[in-house]
């Protein structure tokens, strides 16, 4: 529109020295003092502009989170329109970005309110936000300036767990136990008479001074349950059809169990062999046994973390996918969307697969964990039988002795 407008300024100017109208040079004057001005005004109307995304970084399953957003202008100028489009994940949203024009006053305020259902667990970006703006008569290009995206982590379904037979090698602990194998000085449970063969140091001298009769004090069983527990996400060990479904109920079964181990207050540690994407998808560090809310919240911070598993072989491609890959991966290949990292060490050592860098560029996505969820479902009834067959799942515990 620039364009066509500088030709009909030249116009409107040989009209004025054509016929030397007084009207003709001031409608000349005035729509150049507003294209001068509007030039001024639209590009420097975002340079004053500053932006807030305020939301709570983390969420439970089913939460709904409130995203406010505040756009100040900071200048005693106003904004004529401002467009804000906001990039959401449609996982959380339905939709996959907030678009909005308004007019913001000078040293005014913008205000966009919107809600996301936390329906899956990930490891979410909200934004970026990109703004758009320009002068009132659209003489200029549009100017854009862009806030960048922050990350939402939604932690994985906690199963409430009553009762857990976890077994434990560490005595004298907190919990109490039914087999009388180790007992606690510092839990009485009762006394009684002495018999001939018990310890002197079990003798209760105050409450036998009282009775009269050597009293011996009954001390009750505990134990400690410093629990560790080892997820494992290694695709080729699950079975071909079923495996993303058993990776995401394993997720479900260790952060349900890590939270009942807290709830008990006891340590809890965790390591697994999935990608973190945050750590451009190397496994997480290992987590020492602790105790204590906010290790739990670590825990679960890294279970809600964790992508797809990479890499992968051709033949778990072709068991997903439900046909012959070769073409595919080729393609792939060639337009470096994936690259070759190394051989399996299964049968025959085949070709492991992951996605590239250029993956990402070429999609628009910042890590992984911008791919949408797997629409899992943990119905086996209609399943074949063989199919029924689910292999253990693949997460063990292991209790460390004091």
């Amino acid at each position: 529109m620039g364009d066509i407008f500088h030709l009909f300024l030249l116009v409107l100017l040989f009209l004025a020295i054509s016929l030397r109208e007084d009207f003709v040079f001031i409608l000349l004057y005035l729509l150049t003092g507003a294209y001068i001005l509007g030039r001024l005004w639209g590009r420097s109307a975002l340079k004053g502009v500053s932006v807030r995304r305020i939301f709570s970084r983390r969420a439970f399953l089913g939460e709904v989170i409130q995203v406010d957003l505040e756009i100040i202008n900071h200048r005693w100028l106003p904004l004529a329109w401002l467009q804000v489009r906001e990039q959401l994940p449609v996982e959380l949203r339905g939709s996959d970005s907030i678009n909005q024009v308004s007019t913001i006053a000078p040293k005014g305020v913008m205000n966009v309110t919107y809600s996301l259902s936390c329906r899956r667990r990930g490891y979410y970006p909200i934004g970026p936000l990109d703004m758009f703006s320009s002068d009132l008569l659209g003489l200029i290009d549009t100017q854009r300036m862009r806030h960048p995206e922050e990350y939402l982590t939604v932690y994985p379904r906690i199963v409430p767990l009553t009762s857990v037979k976890v077994p434990s090698n560490a005595p004298l602990g907190t919990l109490r136990h039914r087999q009388p194998i180790f007992e606690d000085p510092s839990r009485v449970l009762s006394k009684r008479d002495y018999v001939a063969g018990d310890s002197l140091r079990r003798v209760d001298w105050k409450s036998s001074a009282i009775t009269g009769r050597l009293q011996v004090k009954l001390y009750e069983p505990s134990i400690a349950l410093e629990t560790m527990i080892f997820l494992n996400l290694r695709i080729d060990d699950f079975m071909a059809r079923r495996r993303f479904d058993v990776a995401e109920l394993s997720i479900v079964v260790a952060a349900s169990l890590a939270n009942w181990i807290v709830d008990m207050r006891q340590s809890v540690g965790f390591a697994t062999n999935g990608g973190d994407p945050i750590l451009n998808g190397d496994p997480p560090p290992v987590k020492k046994p602790a105790r204590g809310r906010e290790n739990l919240l670590g825990v679960l911070e890294t279970l809600a973390r964790i992508a797809y598993q990479q890499p992968i072989i051709r033949p778990m491609i072709d068991s997903i996918r439900g046909v012959n890959s070769d073409s595919v991966i080729k393609n792939l290949l060639s337009k470096g969307l994936i690259d070759e990292t190394g051989r399996s060490e299964g049968p025959g050592r085949p070709i492991l697969y992951s996605t590239s860098p250029e993956f990402l560029q070429h999609f628009g996505l910042s890590s992984l964990a911008d791919l949408p969820p797997l629409n899992l479902q943990f119905d086996l009834t209609s399943q074949e039988e063989e199919e029924a067959k689910q292999p253990e799942l693949p997460l063990q515990t292991k209790v460390l002795k004091e």
